[in-house]
């Protein structure tokens, strides 16, 4: 009994020592910016719907719901419903219920374990041996209830570092689910965006087909006059044939669009999305955030996801430390034997037991040792991970700024060349009509005028597409949202 109240005592003494090491967040990285050279006060702009400049904000926070900078009703429409339907998500959100469930089973270690059993036997003692009752029967029923209380004290904190390890891990999942939002939103964006993008390249292949009909229907008509040869007729048939050619391929990329749209939204193909996008309809936001380096890598759920991992891997350590040391057990036992049920917890049926028991690993061919070395490299490898994500963050970042200065170029570019192009190609005809142009240079101007439409469709597409990325680099915005879980939520 004297034993049994010291080590009571010894694990109360060590209760608050935990071996292994204790974690502390990584420092933020001392950067003071994103790229190699400091950032315009804002981008080039052009007067088109699209083409405004775009002013870089330096600290600037970013909404919860950053997709509505866009002003498009049916973006908001539709990211509301994959928000609710997307499996991806639902998947996340049960992952991160999950982890909490298995901390709160860890948990359970901290408080003693009881158990109720009762159990009926029927059995016959040899006669060649003494029956274990005093009246000497050799059958007999005995039936037997008993309380069982089995406590492990942490002495060492391993099982508080495994609760540890444990809700590392559940954090790390719960900005898993953060990244599982952020990804779903932009992914429904960039689709929108690309849809939008394929519906300016369509219209404006019709818009060159119709320009090259326009054109044979007059070729044909100077052919029949015998002012140009029947090789001029076809090789403007050749050039509608060809321009005719790109719609199958681009109806066909907006098929597929359509479809990845309804599968973000949680929705079969088959079902009918109401919503649809142009680029004439999306508005281009015309202030970006630009946090602060030092914010970056507390904003990105990936990197809060490594670093959630790495608290883990280091608790881990401790609680293998823990497993080379000394285990106590501690239990008791309380019950009553008798030979009829309803002589049970009468006098002189009563038994008790209280055991204390102390191991220590002696020798177990390097096991442990290597189990804590292994947990050890784990938490190097953890690190260089960590490492790696903030990197990338911040990669992700400064491509984007580079992207958005130079689409505003190439934007303001590609709107010259497109209004050069035009005018070259409604030069040409007015002097086709009037003879005074070759066929030659009016196909030479189809060809530039249909190139420069499409480069200025696409250019346009990669202003809002790159836009939308750089939200999703910094991060999202996920702090300023209601319906971020916390820590220990449900």
């Amino acid at each position: 009994m004297m034993m049994y109240r010291r080590i009571i005592i010894l694990g109360i003494l060590l209760a608050g020592c935990a071996v292994g090491p204790d974690f502390h967040s990584p420092t933020a990285p001392t950067v003071d910016r994103y790229t190699q050279q400091p950032l315009p006060a804002q981008t080039a702009s052009v007067e088109i719907k699209g083409g405004e400049a775009q002013r870089f904000v330096q600290n600037m926070d970013i909404p919860g719901q950053w997709w509505t900078l866009f002003h498009s009703k049916p973006l908001n429409n539709l990211i509301e419903q994959s928000l609710k339907a997307n499996p991806d998500l639902g998947a996340a959100q049960a992952a991160l219920r999950g982890a909490w469930e298995n901390v709160y089973a860890q948990q359970g270690s901290f408080f003693p374990s009881v158990d109720a059993n009762f159990t009926t036997t029927r059995q016959k003692t040899a006669a060649v041996l003494s029956s274990p009752l005093a009246s000497g029967t050799n059958i007999y029923s005995l039936h037997t209830a008993q309380v069982a209380v089995a406590y492990v004290p942490d002495v060492f904190g391993g099982t508080r570092r495994e609760v540890e390890s444990l809700k590392a891990q559940a954090d790390s999942q719960r900005f898993q689910l953060e990244a599982a939002y952020l990804t779903l939103t932009s992914n429904v964006v960039a689709a929108a965006l690309e849809e939008a993008a394929l519906r300016g390249q369509i219209e404006a292949t019709g818009k060159i087909i119709e320009f090259q009909s326009t054109s044979l229907e007059l070729l044909k008509r100077q052919y029949e006059l015998g002012q140009i040869a029947a090789l001029d007729v076809v090789a403007q048939e050749t050039a509608l044939a060809q321009s005719q050619a790109m719609l199958p391929p681009l109806e066909k990329q907006l098929a597929q669009q359509r479809d990845l749209l309804a599968r973000l939204a949680g929705r079969f193909p088959s079902d009918t999305l109401a919503e649809e996008f142009e680029l004439s309809s999306l508005q281009l936001p015309e202030e970006l955030p630009v946090s602060l380096p030092s914010k970056l890598v507390a904003q990105r759920p990936d990197v809060r996801s490594a670093e959630g991992q790495l608290h883990a891997a280091s608790a881990e350590i401790g609680v293998n430390i823990a497993n080379r040391l000394p285990n106590i057990t501690l239990s008791a036992n309380l019950g009553s034997s008798a030979l009829a049920i309803s002589q049970l917890f009468t006098s002189g049926t009563g038994f008790w037991a209280l055991t204390a028991n102390l191991t220590q690993p002696i020798f177990q061919g390097g096991t442990l040792l290597h189990r804590q070395r292994a947990a050890e490299a784990a938490y190097d490898q953890a690190a260089a991970e960590y490492r790696s994500a903030v990197l990338t963050a911040f990669q992700n970042v400064a491509d984007t700024l580079y992207a958005i200065q130079c689409d505003a170029d190439a934007l303001k570019a590609a709107v010259a060349a497109e209004r050069a192009a035009a005018r070259s190609l409604t030069i040409a005809q007015k002097q086709l009509e009037l003879g005074d142009v070759s066929y030659l240079q009016l196909l030479n101007a189809e060809q530039a005028y249909q190139q420069a439409k499409i480069n200025l469709v696409q250019s346009l597409a990669n202003r809002y597409a790159d836009t939308a990325a750089l939200f999703q680099a910094l991060g999202g915005g996920w702090w300023n949202r209601s319906d971020v879980l916390t820590k220990g939520d449900r």
